[in-house]
């Protein structure tokens, strides 16, 4: 699973229908929120700590004098506790590009590209084009290749027929089309009608939902999959800080929306969410980027949608501090902005701020939702989630 946007969604609704469907799955992906066991799953529970000091102890005592990265090392510990937990089925998500990835020493049974846009341009490439072609490194000869937008470049559909594997678009292979309160799909093989709207809110999860299905359907000769399960992983998938939705806890408390959205095209689907979801109120914004990611290119997406900003500082090499992140929000909005000390500080000053009609979005970077989650949490604002 490849993609600048939308790869996690897409492998949770894989991860979701063929758990409804009575398979043991595994889930990888990139980065956590919160715990780092996020990354792996084993069907239904968060990978142990036994089963990782074992998986890291095999990884340390076969590497030798060979270097490897913290992706490369935590990529090699999924597929070792894949592996013994004997599961029916891999779900991976590509941490960066597709060609060149940790991920992509396994050969995938379907391959899918979500989405195309800039983002790691250092590694991936100044032009969609070149960045497509790192994406595009995950296909295989004779294994679908699944692209989920219509939007991509061209290069994409090339490299696949080079390489002989099995094209699937939107629009063309298959098709999905909403009703009135249902949505509909048709493909290779699958005809689903009457289908329930995804659990995970927002206008685009329609077309992820309908990319893991097209994936999901050429998978036929291995997995028994019924519409009733397909029914069913729509309407139980969970994936935190994907346009998550935490209405107020007691009266007259706002409501809370978190998004991991980092790059401009990730900010103008959350823009697009904000509009569709019209509260009555103002829209407050909770938000830091990484010193690395176009943070005007983000702003310049959401500036319309935003009443009042409060930027948060992120630590580390790639951080950038609240001040420089509220310089280049100032000067393209013409709200109130204000630096915050951290991202505790902003979340609590935007909740003082905030009235019962008003929401307050978390957003830019998994390193700022993810303490924002621990302080909802602390206030009893964050509802339960399974482990």
């Amino acid at each position: 699973m490849a993609g600048t946007n939308g790869k996690g969604s897409v492998s949770g609704f894989c991860t979701a229908i063929l758990t409804a469907a009575g398979y043991r799955v595994g889930t990888f992906t990139s980065p956590h929120l919160r715990d780092y066991r996020e990354r792996i799953r084993i069907h239904d529970r968060l990978v142990s700590a036994a089963e990782l000091v074992s998986a890291f102890e095999r990884i340390e005592a076969a590497r030798a004098e060979v270097g490897l990265t913290f992706f490369e090392f935590n990529t090699l510990a999924a597929l070792l506790v894949f592996e013994a937990a004997r599961l029916d089925a891999w779900v991976l998500e590509i941490g960066m590009g597709g060609r060149l990835d940790a991920v992509n020493v396994v050969d995938p049974d379907v391959a899918v590209v979500v989405s195309i846009g800039f983002d790691h341009q250092e590694y991936l490439g100044t032009t969609l084009e070149a960045i497509a072609r790192e994406k595009a490194g995950i296909f295989r000869r004779g294994r679908p290749a699944v692209l989920g937008s219509r939007d991509m470049p061209k290069v994409l559909e090339e490299i696949a027929l080079e390489n002989g594997a099995p094209l699937k678009r939107p629009g063309i292979e298959y098709r999905y089309a909403l009703d009135d309160v249902t949505w509909q799909y048709r493909g290779s093989r699958w005809n689903l009608q009457r289908l329930p709207p995804p659990a995970l809110a927002g206008g685009a999860q329609y077309a992820n939902a309908a990319a893991a299905i097209a994936a999901l359907e050429e998978l036929v000769a291995r997995f028994t999959i019924p519409p009733a399960a397909v029914a069913r992983g729509l309407n139980e998938v969970k994936l935190a800080a994907r346009f998550q939705v935490i209405e107020p806890a007691r009266p007259g408390a706002p409501t809370w929306i978190l998004d991991v959205a980092h790059n401009p095209a990730a900010a103008r689907v959350l823009a697009g969410n904000l509009r569709g979801r019209s509260s009555g109120g103002r829209t407050l914004a909770v938000c830091g980027i990484l010193a690395d990611k176009d943070a005007a290119g983000v702003v310049a997406e959401l500036r319309d949608s935003v009443d009042a900003w409060w930027c948060v500082p992120i630590e580390g090499e790639r951080g950038r501090s609240a001040a420089a992140l509220a310089r280049t929000v100032a000067q393209a909005v013409a709200a109130p902005v204000e630096a915050a000390p951290s991202i505790a500080a902003a979340c609590a000053a935007a909740s003082a701020h905030a009235g019962p009609k008003d929401r307050i979005v978390v957003f830019g970077s998994f390193h700022v939702v993810g303490p924002a989650m621990d302080w909802l949490e602390a206030n009893s604002l964050l509802p339960p989630v399974a482990a």
